[in-house]
């Protein structure tokens, strides 16, 4: 039904690594909500991945190790009464998780000094509070 979906670096996942569950969705849904199973759950075998290089799956798995069941990443999608609609949602939502998980890592923070000019300034708004506390005290204190 689905042809092979290609991500972020490269790394493509077969349809055979895609496996579905369907289930009755929860919920209100009137008539239909007791008859059709329209929660749809995707699971995807990470070792069935075409993965580019070792470091993109030890990535991914270090990066999504809480949806981990095993070697399979879990996504349900329930919020359309369709099961196509759900199915659609599902995928597009591994793609995002799994593009996600790929992407680099951000450069490391390089720590930044304070200018000159705002260390002065908040020396000078000091110095003002320390005199406006001052004069709220008695005289002879």
């Amino acid at each position: 039904m689905f042809a092979p979906v290609q991500l972020r670096g490269g790394v493509v996942l077969p349809p055979d690594a895609l496996a579905w569950r369907f289930s009755r969705s929860g919920g209100p849904g009137g008539q239909s909500v007791n008859t059709a199973d329209s929660r749809a759950e995707l699971l995807v075998d990470l070792t069935a991945v075409l993965w580019r290089s070792p470091d993109q799956e030890a990535r991914v798995r270090e990066r999504l190790a809480a949806r981990l069941d095993g070697d399979r990443l879990v996504v349900a999608a329930s919020e359309y009464r369709s099961q196509l609609r759900n199915r659609e949602a599902a995928l597009e939502r591994v793609t995002v998780l799994l593009d996600g998980a790929l992407a680099p890592p951000p450069p490391p923070r390089r720590p930044s000094r304070p200018s000159r000019a705002s260390r002065v300034r908040r020396a000078t708004d000091e110095r003002r509070r320390r005199e406006v506390k001052a004069l709220r005290r008695r005289p002879d204190a």
